[in-house]
């Protein structure tokens, strides 16, 4: 006996040999059959979809799902439109705080509001107490001059962290600015997170999650470095797990510095694990590594110095150390995912790629590059001679594409979170958002940026760089699950795989691009099990 039949559905199965299918057949959490295999077959549970359509379970190759859920519980900035906006909230929220509480609020955009807040008028705002503001691209940080105090950097006591920037004006006072590595002198104020605020976070993430369609997410980068909030950021996710506050099925990416020896010839975590220990459920990925910042703070390493700016960028550590670390990690077993976004990132990142498997070849590896944002037209066979994947984030191209093309200049803006040119190449190109690096992370409205390309002032970038509804649908599962090496158990409908679905009211693949972003999502089934809605759906007597 079943424990599921879905009826009277459209399924998108992205199965090439079944296309299509109507009813959909449940147990054990995975798929044993569509339409005519099942058809017949009794079932605990028949749900009739009333013509819904269904895909298989929506999956985000790159996100910090405790990173956003923090973000939920913190001054939102996301919609601020000139700094006056930004300060009156930031006043706000210092008002309803004790008199040492901290402001901590997340998402502001220099682009949108004139600038980086200014010190003494977040100052003034915070009427004295701490106020620690994130850049949208996570790359950057405003804190006031408690803050800045605190952390060493006023009186110059404390060292910058390599691949670290502290922006200081005209006379070489620190103005409150601090880029990538940097950012490691305000988290170690407030690190490490109890682990009780991080499973909060993971709950409230997931809930969110779920109502977007997503079954599996990728937590890019926990442990270590700016990215992690606790060395116990793991036990986080397994509390949640076993709480029943974690519906999603979840790959973590170690930060590097949290890697080291674990015997004569093994490299991982304790008891030397690696890629791959855990279960369906929740599992270890890739190790994850920095090789330079962003092209909206410009800390993105550049061949070429940026458009009307100058300079190059910076590198996440000295080259010698990233290209060991990346060979080092491939030595021991691990995937790769090297955060790289400029093209001399990328270079750095290919040459490790390539000198790791001349030593210990290692075919399907499965290395990623994060992000690939700025990929030169020669780059592109390498990748593919290597089997890299690229993992850029499509909605950027509508959140951040002015800036990023201010950044690099109309030359170069055909490099930009290329997509097409991949497929073109032979590679696999997974969807994800990077959130909360962008306002909203959904997946059909990444779907919608990968067919438009639209950015916010409604340029077009790179319009041969876009693809088809399809294939868009494509890198949100089948190739979401190919990067993860798990293309033999979900990203398909088909016997076999998890029962991860979602059903919404219209089909992504045939209504206006400009309705894509719009699709309701009536509900996400994970293993067989309904994690957001079905409420609405008619369950049939059995």
């Amino acid at each position: 006996m079943l424990d599921l039949l879905l009826r009277d559905v459209r399924a998108l199965t992205m199965n090439p040999h079944h296309p299509t299918a109507h009813t959909i057949g449940v147990l054990g959490g995975r798929i044993v059959g569509v339409d005519e295999e099942i058809a017949d077959l009794p079932a605990r549970q028949v749900i009739d979809g009333g013509g819904a359509v269904v895909t298989p379970g929506f999956a985000d190759s790159h996100n910090h799902m405790v990173w956003y859920g923090l973000s939920l519980a913190e001054l939102d900035l996301s919609g601020c439109r000139s700094a006056e906006e930004l300060y009156d909230l930031v006043a706000a929220e210092a008002a309803e705080l004790p008199s040492d509480g901290w402001v901590i609020g997340s998402g502001y955009d220099d682009y949108a509001i004139g600038g980086h807040p200014d010190r003494a008028a977040l100052d003034r705002a915070g009427g004295g107490r701490p106020v620690w503001l994130k850049h949208r691209s996570a790359h950057m940080c405003v804190a006031s001059t408690e803050i800045l105090a605190k952390a060493g950097v006023l009186d110059g006591s404390v060292r910058v962290p390599e691949g670290g920037v502290v922006e200081h004006d005209a006379e070489g006072a620190p103005t409150g600015l601090l880029a990538e590595q940097a950012q490691q002198l305000v988290d170690a104020l407030v690190k490490p997170y109890p682990v009780e605020e991080l499973v909060a976070a993971i709950g409230r993430a997931a809930k969110r999650y779920a109502a977007e369609g997503l079954t599996h997410v990728t937590e890019a980068g926990i442990g270590g470095g700016w990215i992690g909030h606790s060395p116990a950021e793991a036990a986080a996710y397994q509390l949640a797990r076993q709480r029943g506050e974690l519906p999603l099925r979840v790959e973590l990416m170690p930060a590097n510095e949290v890697l080291h020896e674990v015997g004569p010839d093994a490299f991982g975590l304790d008891l030397g694990l690696r890629s791959g220990f855990g279960d369906d459920f929740l599992r270890i990925g890739p190790m994850k590594i920095f090789t330079d910042g962003a092209l909206s703070s410009r800390t993105a390493a550049v061949t070429d110095p940026f458009h009307g700016h100058g300079g190059h960028g910076v590198l996440g550590d000295d080259p010698d150390v990233l290209r060991e670390r990346i060979r080092t990690a491939h030595r021991g077993g691990w995937r790769v995912a090297a955060h790289a976004i400029g093209d001399r990132a990328i270079d750095l990142t290919l040459e490790a790629f390539e000198q790791a498997q001349r030593e210990v070849p290692r075919p399907d590896a499965r290395h990623r590059i994060e992000h690939s944002a700025m990929v030169r037209p020669d780059q592109l066979s390498r990748m593919a001679a290597l089997g890299v994947i690229p993992v850029p984030q499509s909605r950027f191209l509508y959140e951040i594409g002015d800036t990023m093309i201010g950044a690099v200049g109309e030359e170069r803006e055909s490099w930009l979170y290329r997509h097409r040119s991949f497929l073109d190449a032979g590679l696999v190109v997974p969807g994800s958002s990077d959130r909360p690096c962008v306002s909203s992370g959904a997946p059909l409205l990444g779907m919608r940026a990968m067919v438009d390309r639209t950015t916010k002032a409604g340029r077009v970038l790179a319009p041969d760089e876009r693809v088809d509804a399809v294939e868009a649908l494509r890198a949100y599962t089948t190739h979401a699950a190919w990067a993860a090496g798990q293309e033999q158990q979900r990203g398909q409908i088909a016997a076999g795989m998890f029962a991860d679905l979602v059903l919404l009211d219209a089909d992504p693949t045939t209504v206006p691009v400009s309705e894509i972003g719009d699709i309701d999502v009536r509900a996400t089934f994970v293993a067989g099990r309904a994690v957001h809605g079905v409420d609405e759906f008619a369950e049939v007597p059995t």
